[in-house]
């Protein structure tokens, strides 16, 4: 079977079964506008859907250049695919079933940060380079102290970032025309802002030019931004095998998504004249406040995936739509989105809007066509409980003043998830009815520890780790103990 490339596109070789979209030949012309750090699945199926999308009409006409800022593997297969990759688009919209095939000619290339660090530079000097693009998880976007910006490839995103736009104000002479748009698609509470303030600090740390220091903070713009589609881990290889023996041809990039899409971007008119991409679906939102868009996504889908995967997990379950088709645990689920969630959202708005969303949430959870996997859900587990649900919980003693009862069993599945019954080489993992998994979290050496001789107290007080001294919420502890 033949591989996804660009020569098997333009010589129309491709024996399909499907109802197959196909790039055309002027794309691959396009120049290279985007800068993006993250190769992930949602990234692709989103934010690339877009611009492919756009290519596709005529309207951005730009490509992407991808960064892989890990160290592990390469960029293998976007290299034998020139980028190419199958973007399979399945569920239910407005009562009826979708299903659509296209081949995403969105990427122009792919450069790993530890090796091609010089050449990612290069890409600071190009006048078409307007936007930056990233998905690093929610722990990519952190300060690290003393991390080289000069010398070689920098280890953190933020500094990368300094890097890159040092040299583009060098290249150009700081004018105010080669700013760029840049925006975060991490899972973080005004993801664009901390970025900003971590690039300036660093700009700082570093004593680099107060002229190159004004020219970050006036000719580039920072964007605020939240992304909502489910796109599932890489196919199984069973699933992806009967995919591409329909395609007819081999793709080791191929991903499927559901139908539901939102990139929500705060910004001006300038920056959605750049974003010409934007036109072209309504998925994208452009608007100077996209909080409602934040808090119902963040609470309501990413916050019930968090309180929902460790627990379903333990029960014995491995994808999201099983759960939802087990009626006891979908009550359960909707009930801790429904009544719980939605009504302790730190934002105001009518509960019927949140109801609304929150019922969308739901029917996109049993989506049949999507495996998304709950062990994938749980990576960095710690971090997501802290940012998505903590301040529901907070927020939730202040208006009613007690316990809520399923996030406590959430959040007690999530302390009994963390168990780690076995190291080996600085990775950590729990055991469920004699099976081990994973624990892929930052945090899982601190709970191996605490585990070891479990202070349930003293673990939820500990405001360096949740942000608040959960010990002490009226009742919480004694619901959580319940449950463990």
């Amino acid at each position: 079977m033949p591989i996804l490339n660009q020569k098997l596109v333009s010589e129309g070789a491709i024996n399909t079964q499907l109802p197959l979209q196909y790039p055309s030949p002027e794309v691959f012309t396009y120049p290279e506008k985007i800068l993006q750090f993250g190769t992930g699945v949602l990234l692709r199926g989103l934010c690339d859907y877009f611009v492919d999308k756009a290519n596709r009409q005529g309207v951005f006409k730009g490509r992407v250049v991808l960064v892989k800022s890990t160290s592990k593997g390469g960029a293998d297969a976007f290299e034998a695919q020139d980028g190419l990759y199958t973007h399979c688009i399945k569920g239910i919209d407005e009562g009826k079933e979708v299903e659509e095939y296209l081949i995403n000619s969105s990427i122009s290339r792919t450069l790993t940060a530890s090796k091609e660090w010089d050449t990612i530079l290069a890409c600071a000097s190009s006048p078409d380079m307007q936007i930056i693009i990233s998905n690093t998880t929610e722990v990519g976007i952190q300060y690290v102290a003393n991390d080289a910006i000069s010398g070689g490839c920098p280890s953190s995103f933020p500094a990368k970032l300094v890097a890159f736009l040092h040299a583009r104000w060098q290249h150009f002479g700081g004018s105010k025309e080669s700013g760029m748009v840049i925006i975060p698609t991490e899972l973080i509470i005004n993801n664009g802002d901390v970025l900003k303030d971590i690039v300036l600090k660093l700009a700082n740390d570093h004593q680099l030019s107060a002229d190159f220091i004004q020219w970050l903070q006036t000719a580039n713009h920072f964007c605020n931004s939240l992304v909502d589609r489910i796109v599932p881990g890489a196919p199984d290889a069973a699933t992806r095998t009967a995919i591409c023996d329909q395609l007819g041809y081999d793709d080791s990039l191929v991903i499927i998504s559901e139908v539901y899409r939102l990139w929500a971007i705060q910004g001006s008119s300038d920056v959605k004249k750049i974003l010409s991409f934007a036109s072209v679906d309504s998925g994208v939102v452009i608007a100077e406040d996209i909080e409602i868009y934040r808090e119902l996504k963040l609470r309501l889908l990413n916050g019930t995936h968090t309180l929902m995967c460790g627990m379903s997990y333990l029960l014995g379950f491995r994808l999201v739509k099983d759960v939802m088709s087990n009626s006891y645990l979908s009550k359960l689920v909707m009930n801790l989105m429904l009544t719980e969630l939605a009504h302790s959202i730190p934002y105001k708005m009518d509960f019927k809007i949140a109801d609304r969303f929150g019922r969308s949430v739901l029917d996109r959870f049993k989506n049949p066509f999507i495996n998304h996997k709950l062990i994938d859900i749980t990576v960095q587990y710690t971090t997501k409980m802290r940012m998505r649900n903590i301040p529901l919980l907070v927020n939730y003693y202040q208006i009613f003043g007690k316990a809520p009862e399923l996030f406590a069993m959430g959040f007690a599945a999530y302390l009994q998830f963390m168990h780690a019954v076995k190291a080996e080489d600085g990775k950590y993992f729990g055991e469920c009815n004699g099976e081990f998994y994973p624990i892929q979290c930052d945090y899982a050496a601190y709970f191996y520890e605490a585990w070891k001789d479990l202070n349930l107290t003293k673990l939820l007080a500990d405001e360096k780790l949740w942000g608040h001294d959960l010990s002490a919420l009226p009742g919480f502890e004694d619901a959580v103990k319940k449950y463990l």
